[in-house]
């Protein structure tokens, strides 16, 4: 099956792959620390092994960085 992160095309050889082993494979230590995005829809972070993936998805990965002021 093929689905799309961050606009790059990615192959998942599970049959049924959560959206928790997508989040691993692309080596993020820390899926708390991530918004997930999938098809538009945010994910909430007690979903991702739960939420099983389609052929054609779309997963955005989205980090939060801080910064401070002048």
């Amino acid at each position: 099956m093929e689905i799309t992160v961050n606009g790059v095309v990615q192959s998942i050889a599970a049959a049924e792959p959560d959206l928790l082993s997508v989040l691993k494979s692309n080596k993020i230590e820390d899926p708390q620390m991530v918004a997930v995005q999938l098809n538009g829809q945010f994910i909430e972070s007690s979903q991702y092994a739960e939420t099983i993936l389609s052929e054609g998805d779309v997963v955005e990965f989205l980090y939060f960085m801080g910064g401070g002021s002048r």
